[in-house]
């Protein structure tokens, strides 16, 4: 009996740490740094924009 009793507190603990764990390896303070890239500006006109003129 007491070998279920182990089994079953090593398995709420392996579920707690890997609650903890992704709870806690968050965003790193450099990954919004990748929403800030923009395309760059032309003075051309989008192909999708349709027929000009």
């Amino acid at each position: 009996m007491w070998i279920l009793m182990v089994e079953a507190a090593v398995a709420l603990f392996l579920l707690v740490f890997i609650v903890w764990w992704t709870m806690y390896s968050g965003p790193k303070a450099g990954d919004d740094d990748l929403d800030a890239i923009e395309p760059p500006k032309t003075d051309k006109p989008d192909r999708l924009d349709g027929p000009q003129g």
